[in-house]
């Protein structure tokens, strides 16, 4: 089979998939607008505002992501029971996804990341969040909405911000229940719970991430020191599958059964590189699903990754040009020349 014959397949493939993606969800609030003098009370830019907008965030641009390619997103959180949860709620049915995995709360406010931005760069970003865990009474929520959703279910990703939703004993409990019912799950780790993940299908932290989450340090070009942090994180957390993103180096992934595979970054031109790591995630998440080999994902997650920084601010991925990118990846070709996409 031609590499655009396995590549349409398996594109195929994720319009088949239900993805239930739990974790911190928040609004992406832009200001868009034109700067040309500075403030005379202070040495800052004076931004003329030209236009507002809302966007999905955190693991609501996750859903956002599988649902551009195709997939069918199942979103579940807890956010405030406010203006900004309304709007949330608003910009989830204008997008056409459900909303019965949201909780809303009285306790906590929901999410606000805004953004200034001029002349197509960030000048500002200003912050609205609390980052405590759920209530007793919020978890209990949270589990059962998860519970609903899980039974249609292909995979899982957890997509954590450390703002509170995915504490270690909330995190415990939904992993279990997925081990559970037999469905693979995708991590997409912060800090705060970085080894809460223990048994997880596949895990993907940043560079930044895993030396954080292991309290290691080491030369970024330390392949060596690099290595043998994956080789703990592995150990550590009982993991098959590892993802590490490495920024303008590319990508490196390791499993238990087909070994480490580095992968270059591919030449872009870079504008914004937020969103990038949902992009990844969610890729990856539908291509472990489809049953694609552990290069081949972390490749497909690569070009996907890099995709989306050419854009300003958090977008999500655009199938088709993806889908064209992957057509003409060597790394594919040889990756993929003897896949045949799971039904």
């Amino acid at each position: 089979m031609s590499i655009q014959r396995t590549v349409s397949s398996l594109f195929d493939r994720f319009s088949q998939l239900r993805v239930l993606v739990v974790g911190d969800v928040m609004i992406d609030a832009y200001l868009w607008g034109k700067s040309t003098r500075l403030s005379p009370e202070a040495p800052v830019p004076i931004v003329n505002r030209t236009k507002t907008e809302q966007r999905l965030g955190g693991a609501a641009n996750v859903a956002l992501n599988v649902q551009s390619l195709g997939a069918t997103p199942l979103l579940c959180s807890v956010v405030g029971d406010d203006p900004e949860g309304a709007d949330l709620l608003r910009l989830l049915r204008e997008q056409g996804q459900t909303d019965e995995g949201i909780v809303l709360s009285p306790e906590r406010p929901t999410t606000v990341k805004q953004r200034i931005i001029s002349g197509g760069q960030q000048l500002l970003r200003i912050d609205s969040e609390v980052e405590m865990d759920l209530t007793a009474t919020e978890r209990q929520a949270l589990v059962q909405r998860f519970q609903g959703l899980l039974e249609t279910a292909h995979v899982v990703i957890f997509e954590d911000y450390d703002k509170g939703v995915l504490s270690a004993e909330v995190i415990d409990e939904l992993l279990t229940l997925a081990r559970q019912a037999g469905v693979p799950t995708v991590v997409d780790p912060k800090k705060k719970n970085f080894l809460s993940y223990k048994g997880s299908t596949l895990f993907k932290p940043n560079l930044k991430e895993l030396k954080e989450g292991l309290k290691v340090d080491f030369a970024d070009a330390n392949l060596e020191a690099f290595e043998a942090a994956v080789n703990q994180l592995q150990e550590k957390l009982d993991l098959e599958n590892v993802l590490v993103t490495l920024s303008e180096r590319g990508v490196f992934c390791q499993s238990v059964s087909q070994g480490k595979t580095y992968l270059d970054a591919h030449i872009r031109s870079i504008s914004d590189v937020s969103g990038a790591g949902d992009t990844v995630v969610s890729i990856a998440a539908l291509s472990l699903a489809a049953g694609l080999p552990l290069p081949a994902l972390a490749e497909l997650a690569n070009l996907g990754g890099g995709l989306v920084c050419e854009h300003v601010g958090v977008v999500p991925i655009d199938k088709e040009q993806l889908k064209s990118e992957a057509q003409k990846s060597q790394v594919l070709q040889k990756e993929l020349a003897s896949f045949e996409v799971t039904t």
